[in-house]
């Protein structure tokens, strides 16, 4: 048996929104022995509030609940925080995942989970995540009226910071820092998500569009581009 881990301020903040308080008690007492520090809550609107008030790092996210569902509390969180969205449901439907991940979540694991493998997935989000956080203001990715920060998570067209959603900024930050290559949609799941290939990329396809609105006129120096048959890139013109 594992010795307990020990929290401590520099632990890392779980947030556990799901309506059975059975599962919330269980991911409560095994994330603390592996030492991180966990709130529970048991409805959307809880959830909500729970994150604004305890910022935690991670959220493991139940879809069907009461007062808000896993859907609304992600576009929410989307609202106001790139923080890592891990959604726990019994629904294992594609469709399901594809709307997760067009909403933000940053992974989908379905009931009964294994404890070890929804372990390792924490882990790995938030070094991806801490991955991200850490890139400097020097690898700021600048062309003609554009300019995007992963580390504010910030785009500014034509020097005015423009909403986006962490995802969207996210893709378009990986497509503009590999200038003139082309992605294949499985690769952009795999790079930007960070997870393998769930069996529908129209996420990708959905991201791509919303991206194509807001960058509309912004420049004729550059533009995303789809690749008929392979993917897309990001085409600076000569």
């Amino acid at each position: 048996m594992n010795a307990k881990l020990m929290a401590s301020e520099d632990s890392p903040k779980l947030l556990i929104v799901d309506d059975d308080p059975n599962i919330c008690e269980m991911l409560r007492v095994y994330f603390e022995n592996e030492g991180y520090r966990v709130k529970t809550a048991q409805d959307g609107l809880e959830g909500v509030q729970y994150f604004k008030f305890y910022e935690p790092d991670l959220v493991l996210l139940d879809i069907m609940m009461p007062k808000k569902d896993g859907w609304q509390v992600c576009r929410e969180i989307r609202e106001i925080s790139p923080k890592p969205v891990i959604m726990v449901t019994a629904r294992g439907e594609t469709f399901d995942k594809v709307l997760g991940l067009e909403l933000g979540a940053d992974d989908f694991v379905v009931k009964p989970f294994d404890m070890k493998e929804l372990s390792a997935r924490i882990k790995a989000v938030l070094r991806r995540y801490h991955a991200h956080s850490k890139a400097s203001d020097e690898e700021v990715v600048r062309f003609e009226n554009i300019e995007i920060s992963l580390q504010r998570y910030e785009l500014k067209l034509r020097g005015k910071a423009i909403d986006i959603p962490p995802k969207e900024l996210e893709l378009l930050y990986f497509l503009a820092s590999n200038c003139n290559r082309v992605f294949t949609r499985d690769q952009l799941l795999d790079k930007v998500w960070g997870f393998d290939y769930l069996g529908d990329s129209r996420t990708v396809d959905v991201h791509v569009k919303r991206l194509r609105e807001k960058l509309e006129g912004v420049s004729d120096k550059w533009l995303l581009k789809t690749v008929w048959g392979v993917g897309y890139k990001f085409e600076v013109l000569v």
